[in-house]
C-alpha cells in the first residue's frame, strides 16, 4: 500500500501541475499544497547543504561551485521503489521524460535555473520540481533553498542578502514547514545562519531539526559533543551529525553508496561519537525525517481534511456559478437561452418593482425633473403686457374685439401650450435613459449571462430596440396629451370672462378702457391661470402616459420579439449565441480539474489515514 508521504508527494505534484501551489486564488483558504507538511533545507553558503541532500538521495545530482549555486528553490520529492528497480528522475517542467543519468539531472537543474534567472547570480522564487524514484531513498519531500549569505558579491544586487532571507522565510514561517537547519561543525554554532533564522520563526524548536556537517574537518583534539548532545543549543528534536564526501571524493566521483558506508564506519569507530553512532549519519537523518514527516502529516489529517472539504464546497459553488457545459442538442440549447433570458427578465423587473435599486429613478423623473422643467417654462416673458397686446391685436385683425378677445385668448393659449412639448419629450427621454441603464445593469447582474458574450450582446440589442419602440409610442402619447389641451379649451373658462368684466365694472364710474394696459394685464392673468390649470393636469397625465407606454410595456413585453426571432433560428445559430468566452471556459476547466484533485485527495487520504 502507498505510504502517507508517498500520497502527499503525489497530491503536491498534482497541485503544482494545476497551479494550486500557493496564493490561494480568490479563496481566503490556504491551498492544499500549503496545508501539506514538507521539509525546508536551510543553511548558509558552504554549510554542506548540497552534500547532505545528495547523501540522503544517494546520488550526485546537484550543481556545485562557488558563491550562490542554488538560485531557485528545488522541491525534491523522493519516492521509495522496490528493490532491484532502476533509479530515475522526472522534472515537472519536462513531463513524460525520465532521466536515468544524474549528471543530466544536474545539467537540467542548471539550465532550468538559467532559463528564469539568466546566466547571472540573480535568484528567483519560482521553484523547480524534481521527483526521484529509487530503492535507496525514503519517502520524503525536501525543499532546497538558496544558501543564506551576509554580503553581495560582484554581479549581485545589494538587496541579494535580504532577498534570499525573505525567500527562505516565506517557506519556514509556515506552521506546516519542518526546518532542517544545516550548520558546519567547524564554525561556532552561535554564528549559524540557519539556527538564528530557525530560532526567530520557531522559538520553541518544535519544527526544527539541527544537522551538523563537516565533523571530520574540525581541529584535532576538538569535537562537537556539546552541540550534538544538546548542551550548546537545545532543540525539541535530537541533533544529527553527518560526514559528507570530501572535495577529493567529489572530484573522483566517489560512489554515494560507498560514501554512506564510509560515513557509518567513521561514526562507529570514532572515540568521540561512537556512543552516538546509531543516531548519526545521513541514512539515519533521512529515516528520522521521514518518520517525523509522516507523524506530522498524520496529526494534521483532521485539519487537512477540513480544508479539503471547505475547498470542495467553494469549488462546487464556483462550478454552479460558472454553469455546466451546454448540450449540443438544439432543443436543449433553445431551452438554455430561454432560461437565461427569464433570469435576466426577472432581475430587470426586480429593479423596476423595488427589489433592486434603480426603479426609484423613474419616480425621480416624475417627482423632480418634470415639475422643475414645468416651473422653468418662460410664461412670465410670454404673457408680458407687450406680447399679450401684440398677440391679441394680431388676432383681431382690422376689426378690434367687442367684448372678450376670443381669438386673442386662443392664440395666447395655443402659443403657451406649445411650451409643454419640451418637458413632455424630456420626460419620455429621461424614462428611456433609466430603462436602458436598468437593462445594462440587469445584464451585468445576470450570472447566467456572463458565460455567453454573444447572447449578452444580442439580448442587449433586442432590449434596446424594444425600448426605442416604447419610447416612440410614449412620445406620441404625451405629445397627444399636450395637443388635446390645445384642441379643446375648457368652455367654462370662456363663459367666466364676460361675467368677471361686468362684476368688476362700476356703472356709475367711468367706462373701462378695453385697450388699456389694465385690460391686457387682465387677459395675461386669465391665460396664466388657465395655463397653470393645464400644467397641473399634465404634471399628472404625462407620468401616466410614460408608465403606461414605457415602464408597463417593458415589464410585459421587453423580449417578446426577441423570443419570436430565436424561435426561428437554426441549431447552428443557437450554438453561436451560446458561444462562451474562452477565458471562462478555461476557468471552468481548471475549476473542474481542481475539484477532481481535491475529491481524489480526500478519498485517498481517508483510505490511508488509519493505516499504521
Amino acid at each position: 500500500m502507498e505510504s502517507l508521504i508517498g500520497l502527499v508527494n503525489r497530491i503536491q505534484r498534482a497541485c503544482t501541475v494545476l497551479g494550486d501551489h500557493g496564493g490561494g486564488g480568490s479563496s481566503a483558504l490556504p491551498t492544499l499544497w500549503e496545508a501539506l507538511p514538507s521539509v525546508a533545507v536551510v543553511g548558509g553558503q558552504s554549510s554542506g547543504k548540497s552534500s547532505v541532500l545528495e547523501s540522503i538521495v544517494g546520488q550526485d545530482f546537484l550543481p556545485r561551485g562557488s558563491g550562490i549555486v542554488t538560485r531557485r528553490p528545488l522541491v525534491l520529492q523522493l519516492h521509495k521503489t522496490d528493490e532491484g528497480q532502476a533509479e530515475y528522475a522526472e522534472f515537472l517542467h519536462l513531463p513524460r521524460r525520465r532521466f536515468t543519468d544524474f549528471a543530466a539531472v544536474r545539467k537540467e537543474i542548471q539550465d532550468e535555473t538559467d532559463r528564469i534567472t539568466g546566466k547571472t547570480k540573480q535568484i528567483s522564487p519560482v521553484p523547480i520540481h524534481l521527483s526521484i524514484y529509487s530503492p535507496n531513498v525514503v519517502n520524503l519531500t525536501l525543499v532546497d533553498l538558496p544558501g543564506l549569505t551576509k554580503v553581495a558579491v560582484e554581479g549581485q544586487p545589494d538587496s541579494i542578502v535580504q532577498d534570499i532571507e525573505n525567500m527562505v522565510r516565506s517557506y519556514v514561517e509556515k506552521p506546516n514547514c519542518i526546518i532542517l537547519a544545516i550548520s558546519p561543525a567547524n564554525q561556532d554554532i552561535a554564528t549559524s545562519d540557519a539556527i538564528k533564522l530557525g530560532r526567530e520563526v520557531d522559538p520553541s524548536g518544535e519544527r526544527t531539526f539541527g544537522v551538523l556537517t563537516k565533523l571530520d574537518l574540525m581541529d584535532k583534539g576538538t569535537n562537537a559533543l556539546d552541540v550534538l548532545e544538546g548542551r550548546s543549543y537545545r532543540l525539541q528534536h535530537p541533533w544529527v551529525g553527518v560526514v559528507n564526501r570530501s572535495q577529493a571524493d567529489i572530484n573522483k566521483n566517489t560512489d554515494m553508496l560507498a560514501a554512506r558506508r564510509r560515513e557509518r564506519d567513521y561514526f562507529s569507530s570514532s572515540p568521540d561519537y561512537g556512543h552516538l553512532s546509531s543516531k548519526m549519519g545521513s541514512e539515519y537523518l533521512a529515516k528520522l525525517l521521514s518518520k517525523h514527516l509522516e507523524s506530522v502529516i498524520r496529526s494534521r489529517i483532521p485539519s487537512i481534511t477540513s480544508l479539503i472539504n471547505k475547498t470542495i464546497d467553494e469549488l462546487e459553488a464556483e462550478m454552479d456559478h460558472l454553469g455546466r457545459p451546454i448540450s449540443l442538442d438544439a432543443g436543449a440549447q433553445l431551452y438554455s437561452i430561454l432560461e437565461v433570458c427569464r433570469a435576466f427578465d426577472r432581475i430587470f423587473k426586480e429593479h423596476l418593482d423595488g427589489g433592486r435599486a434603480g426603479g426609484d429613478k423613474i419616480y425621480g423623473v416624475f417627482d423632480n425633473q418634470l415639475p422643475a422643467a414645468l416651473r422653468k417654462l418662460p410664461f412670465d416673458r410670454y404673457l408680458a403686457i407687450q406680447n399679450v397686446k401684440k398677440v391679441v391685436s394680431e388676432a383681431d385683425g382690422y376689426q378690434p374685439h367687442l367684448i372678450a378677445p376670443e381669438q386673442g385668448y386662443r392664440r395666447l393659449i395655443d402659443g403657451a401650450l406649445s411650451y409643454f412639448r419640451g418637458p413632455a419629450e424630456a420626460t419620455v427621454d429621461a424614462v428611456h435613459f433609466v430603462l436602458k441603464e436598468l437593462v445594462r445593469k440587469s445584464i451585468g447582474e445576470t450570472q447566467e449571462l456572463k458565460r455567453f458574450p454573444t447572447l449578452q450582446s444580442e439580448l442587449a440589442a433586442a432590449s434596446y430596440e424594444a425600448l426605442e419602440r416604447f419610447r416612440d409610442d410614449s412620445r406620441k402619447t404625451t405629445l397627444r396629451l399636450v395637443d388635446m389641451e390645445s384642441s379643446y379649451l375648457t368652455v367654462e373658462f370662456f363663459r367666466r370672462l364676460p361675467q368677471e368684466v361686468e362684476k368688476n365694472t362700476n356703472p356709475s364710474g367711468p367706462a373701462v378702457d378695453r385697450y388699456g394696459d389694465g385690460h391686457f394685464r387682465r387677459i395675461g392673468s386669465n391665460v396664466s391661470a388657465y395655463i397653470s390649470m393645464v400644467s397641473e393636469t399634465l404634471k399628472n397625465t404625462i407620468p401616466k402616459a410614460a408608465v403606461h407606454c414605457q415602464v408597463r410595456e417593458a415589464k410585459r413585453s421587453l423580449l417578446d420579439q426577441f423570443y419570436v426571432r430565436i424561435g426561428k433560428k437554426e441549431a447552428k445559430q443557437l450554438s453561436q449565441m451560446l458561444d462562451e468566452d474562452p477565458a471562462l471556459m478555461e476557468r471552468r476547466l481548471q475549476c473542474a480539474k481542481r475539484l477532481e484533485l481535491y475529491k481524489n485527495a480526500r478519498d485517498e487520504i481517508d483510505s490511508v489515514s488509519w493505516v499504521r
